[in-house]
């Protein structure tokens, strides 16, 4: 049996889910029950297994625990991008080798259809879920660099792509800050917290229960059940499924194999009329950064207002926790960057501040595997969790269901995350490489 001592902690509000209208809770798991499938974690990969199970079993009984409510964890706290193209964080270009990156296209747009057919089935908003693209955002000859080798790699994968000149980022985005920008039309933006929160509404029925606020504290084979134990009840079911991403480490799998990582963002308040007029650009627009360790900026217009977001900085934290002085001396450097990009806009100040958890490993690969007998994990989704856990999660429910097909292959072709060096040499090296990297990234952070 496994004794999970520790949860994750999840600093700051989820700032996408401050922007909507409070949903009431769902039930806490307060009895023993009895499930044909379980599935641990309810964010993009686990919504997303619950999901393809009802549609490969109908009758089935599906049980989905989540520690929080529906987009106050992880899957409320990124930033919307769900990437079609080679996106891989660890690269100076985004880049891989040819063969991956074609691997990783195939599952990144059928994650993308997936979340697609989602919005057409439930009638979801564009708000929630839209095919607009994105931009890579550069500022120094340094982000040029990286964009020029981005935009070769994307040629030699014969993918489309438009370069942007100064004068059409400052059109875009207000911003004279630019020299360059990289688009490229395959991207999905979400409003993540709707997305997440109308995926659970149109899934949920009654055979597919999901309970709120209901950590799980064990989890035990007994014969051919796996019981999973909550503060206040317990469910058994013969088969489980794991999408909890980093957290797998707490429940005894992969240890010194997964990085734990911190991202942070800012949002704004709402702009004023007259603040949006002195901005200018357009009222939506999405912007990752030319150098991987660098800001990404969305402008955003809807349920809320107009608002911008400001995402950099990253800390090594394989304790699963920092603590909200950490979010808050992160902060400033956000507003730094912010009034570097936006000195028109200096009355304005950010509204909501927040921590999120990321899992990478050493080689970039996720966890996809049967871990033990009818125990499923679907987790480490490398900083690309819209992409990456909505694919995984639907082929773990298929995986684990005897299904066959070519792109449970490509996703069965990760050969699983190598081990980490000793605890020290690791958060040592982490850090450095982590602080060398946000300096190089220097005016693009």
């Amino acid at each position: 049996m496994v004794q999970i001592s520790q949860l994750p902690v999840d600093p700051g509000p989820a700032a996408w889910n401050e922007l909507l209208e409070p949903e009431p809770a769902r039930p806490v798991l307060a009895t023993s029950t009895t499930a044909d499938w379980l599935v641990i974690g309810a964010g993009f990969a686990g919504l997303s297994a619950a999901r393809r199970l009802a549609e490969l079993h109908p009758t089935d009984r599906i049980t989905v625990l989540d520690a929080c409510r529906i987009a106050d964890g992880p899957s409320g706290r990124n930033s919307g991008f769900m990437i079609d193209v080679p996106h891989d964080l660890s690269s100076h270009d985004y880049g891989g080798n040819a063969e991956n990156d074609y691997r990783q296209i195939r599952l990144n747009r059928a994650a993308i259809d997936y979340a697609m057919q989602a919005k057409e089935q439930w009638q979801m908003s564009d708000e929630a879920i839209v095919k607009s693209g994105k931009i890579n955002g550069a500022i120094t000859a340094r982000g040029v660099a990286h964009n020029k080798a981005y935009a070769t790699h994307l040629q030699q994968l014969h993918e489309p792509y438009e370069r942007i000149d100064a004068q059409g980022m400052q059109q875009v985005t207000g911003a004279s800050c630019y020299v360059e920008g990289l688009y490229s039309p395959g991207t999905v933006m979400l409003q993540p917290a709707l997305y997440t929160r109308n995926l659970a509404n149109g899934i949920e029925s009654s055979r597919l229960q999901i309970y709120e606020s209901s950590p799980v504290i064990s989890l035990q084979q007994q014969g051919a059940a796996w019981i999973a134990k909550t503060p206040q009840g317990s469910v058994s079911a013969p088969k489980t499924i794991l999408t909890v991403n980093g957290h797998l480490e707490s429940f005894g799998y992969y240890p010194q194999h997964l990085v734990h990582v911190f991202t942070y963002g800012s949002m704004t308040r709402s702009l004023s009329s007259k603040e949006v007029k002195t901005l200018g650009g357009e009222s939506q627009w999405a912007l990752t950064p030319a150098d991987p360790l660098g800001t990404t900026v969305r402008r955003l217009s809807g349920t809320g207002g107009h608002r911008i977001v400001i995402r950099n900085r990253a800390t090594y934290d394989p304790s699963l926790s920092v603590s909200d002085e950490r979010v808050d001396q992160v902060g400033h450097d956000h507003d730094r960057s912010f009034h570097y990009r936006f000195p028109m806009l200096k009355g304005v100040v950010m509204e909501h501040r927040w921590g999120g958890r990321l899992c990478l490993s050493r080689n970039s690969v996720s966890v996809f595997e049967e871990v033990e007998t009818n125990l499923f994990a679907a987790c480490c989704q490398n900083g690309l969790g819209t992409a990456k856990g909505t694919i995984s999660g639907k082929l773990i429910a298929e995986y684990a269901s005897g299904q066959q097909s070519a792109l449970l292959d490509d996703q069965l072709a990760d050969t699983g995350p190598f081990k980490l060096p000793p605890a020290p040499v690791a958060s040592i090296g982490a850090a450095i490489r982590l602080k060398w990297g946000e300096f190089r990234a220097g005016k693009e952070l």
